[in-house]
């Protein structure tokens, strides 16, 4: 009976995150998190409001990635990469502007040529899909990035969480402080960068 559930919760997970590159599905918490009724949700992205599983990592947790087994393929890999941020959907220009600096900041440091929206020679876009959930004296940014080629054709996702306390007793996005969604960057661009020096691997 517990397997059945599993497997139900895993599937409603799944069709979720497939459902992701409508925007308007990720604007929402309920967009990526199962009714309140579905009890012990097995995926961490879709965890209801204040449910804990110690067993498994949080996306919150510092990303440990592999390491590529050749750093110099890797580090070739990222020096021919030009990046295309795409604008931010679901997220307030506050809580976006920290993000994107970040973003920028990060994929500097790690090599990564930053391109502009009208760059026809970029090689990968991000997108980002952003919402919060407030409970108590904390507030969770989830966020779902989907990795695009020129041509519009998904290759790789990113998505999790971040729970922060919330600023000044607020809920949603007036919550979030800058130091969430600068974290939120760090994060995106370490995945980003593994998941590229791997595929170049």
């Amino acid at each position: 009976m517990r397997r059945s559930h599993v497997t139900t919760v895993s599937l409603l997970a799944a069709l979720v995150l497939a459902a992701c590159t409508n925007a308007k599905d990720v604007l929402e918490p309920s967009a990526i998190t199962p009714p309140a009724a579905s009890a012990q949700p097995a995926q961490p992205l879709s965890a209801a409001p204040g449910t804990t599983t110690p067993a498994t990592p949080t996306p919150s947790s510092p990303a440990t990635p592999a390491t590529p087994a050749n750093p110099a393929q890797s580090a070739a890999a990222l020096s021919k990469t030009r990046l295309q941020i795409a604008p931010i959907v679901g997220a307030s220009v506050e809580a976006a502007t920290p993000l994107t600096s970040e973003l920028q900041t990060r994929a500097r440091q790690r090599g990564i040529t930053l391109a502009g929206s009208a760059d026809q020679a970029a090689t990968h876009v991000l997108k980002g899909y952003f919402s919060t959930m407030t409970e108590g004296k904390d507030t969770t940014v989830i966020y779902v990035w989907d990795i695009y080629d020129p041509a519009g054709n998904r290759l790789h996702r990113i998505n999790g969480q971040q729970k922060a306390p919330s600023v000044g007793g607020a809920e949603g996005w007036p919550a979030v402080a800058p130091a969430t969604m600068q974290a939120i960057a760090d994060q995106t661009i370490e995945q980003f960068a593994a998941w590229l020096g791997g595929s170049a691997g």
